[in-house]
């Protein structure tokens, strides 16, 4: 027994008190088993899960570093049952395996003979096996590899896959350090990734994720696909690997909406994969259209659910995830885990902050009060419709035309939701306004405007979520979300954290509606930042 800032409960809860010196380190030691799930202003509450257990298990520690952090930071024993499931749960990781036999069979292998024979009975496992050869195998349908993966670890009992990869097409391509050096914490997230054969780097935005799909490009050797969310970030990454790389432009594909490259590098988006006709996936051969050694899934916690399917059928292949946050709003990580890979290595955010590779955030909530006829339309509104009218409420604009005065001549983005209230606001305050109706070529232009200073406000529509690269951001003003979303606001807050060149600290503020449900979303929003080790100040719009 310690006098540590941790209460672990029988319910495999532990109580974090925010405000002890230890609190910091305990933060970050926790976030490599445990969730954060609820982020009060001084008791935060993790979750120890089966699936952070195994990430953990996956990325290298074992029961003993877990306890060992439990026991270090805790202010009672832990509970005794407690102590049990973790070490049953990390011993289930691995004891089974799929491997390759001596005549390329792929296996389910395990020296328990136990846990497979009652693994094989599973009625939809046994239908992805093709009978037992030996003792300690199963032989595995061809095309069965990720099915097999997500059913076993649904039942508890995840496995590593040791069958190898197809090499790919090889194409030589190598890191152009000119005026810039891979970062130790990027290096260290290849060779945990390339060790581990596939799954998912997680990194803060603005710590160079681009970089590490580079670094592992490098080393691969081999035609890559990429898969991104947009257009735009298409063609940032098409960008940095010309810059990065020793790629050429004529190396490099797009496949999109608009264009249908197919090049040993081909950068394609989620849309056009998950784009049907006539009932089919109208774009599937790409997967299949040159031989990917390698294939990146960009912000890979957006993995549009279709994409999981395709994914089961590309075992053979490396697959490298990228992503600030593992949450997904559809509480689909279990998929991640098991198609894609598990997590190879996560950075704290806080961490990289330290070494001055992000930009120090201070992060802000600021309540207005609706007007007395806003309130009584808010009152008698159906669920549906009370978080647009709080999230929209006029009043923001002069909360926001405050803002802009405190953080005069500073780049600001005003991002939101709704498109009627971005319109509003845009008029209101008279700066340029980017959503999704914004043609590409005007987007890009308007955001070299605001790279170059030219224009020092913006405001954007969620586009402004994923991979925009605007380093010089410094204040970011939040009016409207996805109804609480962790993945959003990780992605928004990161659109600051890009190291600034005269050094400054970032500011990012959410305003909100008090006492309606924007302010009940916000806090659920918070629990990621509260995670990384961010914390909000809540400020009165009336003391401004």
């Amino acid at each position: 027994m310690t006098l540590g800032p941790l209460i672990v409960q029988s319910d495999k809860t532990a109580l974090l008190e925010v405000d002890h010196p230890q609190a910091a380190d305990a933060r970050h030691d926790l976030s490599v088993f445990a969730e954060l799930e609820r982020a009060p202003e001084h008791i935060h509450t993790y979750r120890i899960t089966r699936l952070g257990l195994w990430n953990a298990r996956a990325a290298g520690h074992d029961s003993d570093f877990v306890l060992d952090v439990l026991d270090r930071y805790a202010k009672f024993a832990i509970p005794a049952g407690v102590r049990n499931e973790i070490v049953d749960t990390m011993s289930r990781y691995g004891r089974l395996s799929i491997v390759r036999g001596e005549d390329d069979r792929l296996l389910l292998h395990s020296s328990d003979r136990a846990v497979l024979v009652e693994a094989s009975r599973q009625p939809k496992i046994a239908a992805l096996l093709e009978g037992a050869v030996g003792p300690e195998d199963f032989a595995i349908a061809p095309w069965a590899r990720g099915q097999v993966k997500q059913e076993l670890l649904k039942l508890g009992w995840p496995a590593e896959d040791f069958a190898g990869y197809a090499p790919g097409t090889p194409h030589e391509i190598d890191l152009a350090e000119i005026g810039w050096n891979i970062r130790d914490y990027q290096q260290h997230a290849v060779e945990k990734f390339w060790e581990g054969g596939s799954g998912v780097v997680v990194l803060p935005c603005g710590a160079g994720k681009t970089i590490v799909g580079a670094g592992a490009m490098s080393v691969a050797k081999t035609n890559t696909l990429i898969l991104v969310t947009n257009t735009v970030s298409a063609r940032q990454w098409k960008s940095e690997l010309l810059k990065r790389t020793s790629l050429s432009e004529d190396e490099i594909g797009e496949y999109s909406g608009s264009v249908k490259e197919i090049k040993p590098i081909t950068i394609a988006t989620y849309q056009i994969l998950t784009t049907k006709s006539k009932g089919e996936f109208a774009h599937l051969a790409l997967l299949n259209a040159n031989d990917w050694g390698l294939i990146i899934y960009d912000e890979v916690h957006l993995l549009p659910a279709p994409i999981f399917k395709m994914t089961a059928d590309l075992q053979a292949r490396r697959r490298l995830g990228l992503t600030a946050t593992l949450v997904r709003e559809d509480g689909k990580e279990g998929e991640v885990f098991s198609l894609i890979g598990p997590k190879r290595f996560d950075a704290p955010w806080k961490d990289i902050e330290a070494q001055g590779y992000i930009a120090p955030a201070a992060c802000f909530e600021v309540r207005v009060d609706l007007p007395g006829d806003v309130r009584m339309d808010y009152a008698i509104a159906t669920q549906d419709e009370r978080y647009r009218l709080a999230a929209c409420a006029s009043v923001k604009i002069e909360v926001i035309s405050q803002l802009l005065k405190k953080h005069t001549g500073e780049p600001t983005l005003i991002i939101g939701q709704y498109l009627e209230q971005l319109h509003e606001v845009a008029d209101a305050l008279d700066v340029p306004l980017i959503t999704g109706q914004t043609p590409v070529d005007e987007r890009e232009l308007l955001f070299q405007a605001f790279r170059e200073g030219s224009v020092k406000t913006l405001v954007v529509s969620k586009v402004a979520n994923f991979s925009i690269d605007l380093p010089e951001a410094s204040v970011a003003i939040q009016i409207s979300g996805s109804f609480g979303s962790r993945q959003e606001e990780a992605q928004r807050l990161g659109r600051l954290l890009r190291p600034k060149s005269d050094g400054r600290a970032a500011s990012f503020y959410t305003i909100i509606s008090r006492d309606t449900v924007d302010q009940d979303f916000a806090q659920n929003r918070q629990r990621f930042l509260a995670e990384q080790g961010y914390s909000y100040e809540i400020l009165d719009a009336h003391a401004l």
